[in-house]
């Protein structure tokens, strides 16, 4: 039985037309990813990218604030072009960040709360959240969420893939991240799978997440 729908919009920045320079990102997209490459053994090949992109200050010192996000874009691309495990390596990342943010940023009792309620409600509150720190991942894109059976959520705009061209849906971060708040917070059985992605020439990138 299909939850009844909540569709919202998000506005992380101006849709279109560019990005802004201010636009931003939680720095967990630069940490969790140094991270998974560290622990996939590509430490040298972390250290070479963020060398390359002028970043090699935050493997000493990771960033504690909000990232520009057109350097968030470059270090994945940057991942994505150089390594054969690429996608691995950034659902790796994404479940590390989804980790922290269970660590750090949602209320314990939240999340007892969220457990002891019928998957279908806990989606959909889980879904109202995300929807609230939008800003935190999507950066200038334009962020679109429904509850229900599957829940989706969508990106368009999504600047971390902003001007990539590939065969396949890239956005394995972000998939990442929502496969593993639901599995922990509404069921274990829970799954995410991007479902479209504007690298492919789709006009947003869907992600689709079910446990049924």
């Amino acid at each position: 039985m299909r939850a009844a729908a909540s569709i919202s919009e998000v506005h992380g920045g101006a849709a279109g037309g560019g990005v802004p320079p201010g636009a931003r990102i939680g720095p967990n997209a630069i940490i969790q990813l140094a991270a998974a490459l560290d622990a996939a053994g590509a430490g040298a090949l972390c250290t070479a990218i963020f060398t390359a992109l002028g970043m090699s200050a935050w493997m000493d010192e990771p960033p504690r604030d909000m990232v520009d996000e057109r350097k968030v874009a470059r270090l994945h691309q940057a991942v994505r072009r150089a390594s054969p495990d690429a996608e691995a390596i950034m659902r790796d990342a994404g479940r590390r960040t989804a980790d922290y943010l269970l660590a750090h940023r949602i209320p314990r009792l939240v999340q007892i709360i969220l457990k002891r309620l019928p998957s279908r409600l806990a989606a959909i509150v889980l879904v109202s959240a995300i929807r609230r720190n939008a800003w935190t991942f999507a950066g200038s894109g334009v962020f679109k969420a429904r509850s229900g059976q599957p829940t989706v959520f969508e990106i368009a705009d999504n600047p971390i893939c902003a001007g990539e061209t590939a065969p396949a849906p890239v956005c394995a971060w972000h998939a990442a991240v929502f496969e593993r708040l639901f599995q922990v917070l509404v069921s274990p059985r829970a799954r995410t799978r991007e479902t479209r992605c504007e690298a492919t020439g789709a006009t947003v990138c869907r992600f689709e997440t079910d446990w049924r």
